[in-house]
């Protein structure tokens, strides 16, 4: 933004009061256009979000105006903008985490294969939530499609990724989803894939804890054994789900040097309170020590 302009040699036309006035209005309705420029920075969609740079995000914090964006009253239900205010930041998760712009287009393809249904001599109706579990891995929608508002951001450390999704659902859906989560680690707590080429991937599920944040939770713990360029590796991705009314939080972080279960953590953590301030028509504190 630039400065505001000093007002030229007012003495010489204080004797006509309309120029006065006429100044005046144009000098205000100049401010107003600067500062309406300066908001539409600030209220892209989802894209936007994503895209944008850890510089940008450090900037947009430290404007007055960002700390002023709308936040939706108490009672509105989660808007665009209110998920985009409950998403978490570089500084929620600590380390060397950066912001990336393209988290939106993630995927891995250890998590693509075919699920050998011969592994379940029994229950052959497991077999297609297994295979449903490798899918919504990899198209990064566990809790299925949203039913309202969703934004989502991604962070890399390195070799690792972390991806933290807020958004609305059907609250039957929802907990139908939780529940399905729920029951993974016993009916694929182990299981064999097959790709496209021919290759087995073996694929371990187990439950592991969330903190005790929002109404209702589950943690997973995947590996996944294959190759990738003919070398033999290992995916391993924690996965942590909150619900928060009708409302859940998402956070997938991992890769091939293990999985990011202490980030993982902290964003549901820090990220938890964020979506309550939302929905209670709060504004997200700006610093995670501000947090509970």
């Amino acid at each position: 933004m630039t400065a505001r302009p000093s007002l030229p040699r007012l003495r010489n036309v204080m004797g006509d009061t309309s120029a006065v006035r006429f100044l005046a209005s144009a000098l205000t309705a100049g401010v107003l256009l600067t500062t309406s420029a300066c908001s539409d920075d600030d209220s892209g969609g989802q894209g936007s979000d994503v895209g944008a740079s850890p510089a940008a995000d450090r900037s947009r914090a430290a404007s007055p105006l960002a700390a002023k964006s709308p936040t939706p009253s108490a009672g509105d239900g989660l808007t665009d903008a209110g998920a985009r205010a409950a998403l978490i930041t570089e500084a929620d998760i600590e380390g060397d985490w950066t912001k990336v712009a393209d988290a939106a287009s993630w995927r891995d393809r250890l998590l693509v294969g075919t699920v050998d249904v011969a592994d379940f001599l029994t229950a052959k109706a497991d077999a297609a939530d297994c295979q449903k579990l490798l899918d919504s891995l990899y198209d990064e929608d566990l809790l299925g499609k949203p039913s309202g508002a969703s934004a989502l951001t991604g962070f890399e450390e390195g070799d690792s990724r972390l991806l933290y999704h807020v958004a609305a659902y059907d609250r039957a859906a929802l907990d139908d989803s939780l529940d399905w989560l729920k029951s993974l680690p016993t009916k694929c707590d182990e299981f064999t894939a097959t790709d496209s080429a021919g290759d087995k991937r073996t694929v371990q599920v187990t439950e592991t804890p969330v903190p005790k944040e929002g109404d209702a939770r589950q943690g997973l713990h995947v590996t996944v054994q294959g190759t990738a360029d003919d070398t033999p590796t290992t995916l391993t991705l924690d996965v942590a789900v909150v619900r928060v009314g009708t409302d859940a939080i998402t956070v997938t972080g991992g890769g091939p040097a293990g999985g990011e279960g202490d980030s993982v953590e902290r964003a549901v953590q820090q990220g938890t309170p964020r979506l309550k301030d939302v929905l209670a028509g709060r504004t997200p504190a700006a610093d995670p020590s501000e947090v509970d």
